[in-house]
């Protein structure tokens, strides 16, 4: 995947930077595979807005992914690199040899006709899933477990990719995309590669409309609002926010302020991202 940029026929197109369809294979999904999806616009199962600036957009359909790799030892093939408008990385649909057809997220570097397997004794090569037990110091991997058999839950994104650091006892030290050192399960299953579409950081929308189309809304500064809206409006001209530091629409800070509710898993960061 490589980025182009637009002619500048409109003001829109004179600052936009798009990825190119060029590694993709194929635009129609599996059939078998899609599923409906409801928009709820950031709405939370009681129906309260709990993600703001969310909704309209363009109707999507979901892919089944298959973030467990439950085939272990049953040899497939991938037939096709397609687009997912739910995630920014790009996926491939894989044709295993028993006649099962499902979808993983494409690593980098994956090509058509290329053999995957999941399972302890699968080979280190592009694709392939395996416990990071058996995965040597160094390796690159994405879609990592953080317990055993409930299926990948980190290193998912777009050029995203987790480095093997070391072995101790029975956890594996991995290097996350943002710096943090962390101990994971070795018998967590991970896959093998850095995933496909590094680019995806780079695009430049060039417009608010193709923000729209995305499911994003309108979004305005507190300091352009009334006082009883936000703790940074109101005043006489332009006005600073205030100290000692910005504040959320409810009055908690907003930089600074540690959010993290799950510290059941805090004991398995060895170093964390930020500098103390």
């Amino acid at each position: 995947m490589a980025l182009r940029a637009r002619k500048p026929t409109t003001p829109g197109q004179r600052g936009a930077i798009l990825q190119t369809s060029d590694d993709l294979t194929t635009s129609k999904p599996k059939k078998s595979l899609i599923l409906p999806m409801k928009q709820r616009a950031g709405r939370n199962n009681r129906g309260r807005i709990t993600m703001r600036r969310r909704g309209g957009g363009h109707k999507r359909r979901l892919r089944a992914i298959d973030f467990k790799r439950d085939k272990p030892n049953v040899p497939g093939e991938v037939t096709s690199i397609e687009y997912d408008p739910n995630r920014s990385a790009r996926i491939a649909l894989i044709k295993y040899r028993d006649g099962d057809w499902r979808y993983i997220l494409a690593p980098a570097g994956i090509n058509v006709g290329d053999p995957v397997l999941a399972g302890p004794d699968a080979e280190i090569s592009l694709g392939n899933a395996m416990p990071l037990s058996e995965i040597p110091a160094g390796t690159l991997v994405h879609n990592v477990e953080m317990s055993v058999g409930r299926g990948a839950q980190l290193v998912r994104s777009a050029g995203a990719s987790a480095q093997v650091l070391a072995k101790e006892g029975k956890y594996t030290l991995l290097r996350m995309p943002s710096g943090e050192v962390r101990q994971i399960l070795s018998a967590c299953a991970a896959t093998v590669g850095q995933l496909s579409a590094a680019d995806h950081k780079n695009v430049k929308l060039g417009k608010a409309g193709r923000s729209r189309h995305m499911g994003r809304r309108p979004k305005v500064r507190g300091v352009a609002m009334s006082p009883n809206a936000h703790p940074h409006g109101g005043g006489e001209g332009r006005s600073p926010i205030g100290m000692p530091s910005p504040k959320t629409p409810w009055g908690k800070p907003a930089l600074g302020y540690r959010t993290r509710r799950n510290k059941s898993t805090d004991k398995r960061i060895v170093r964390r991202r930020y500098q103390r």
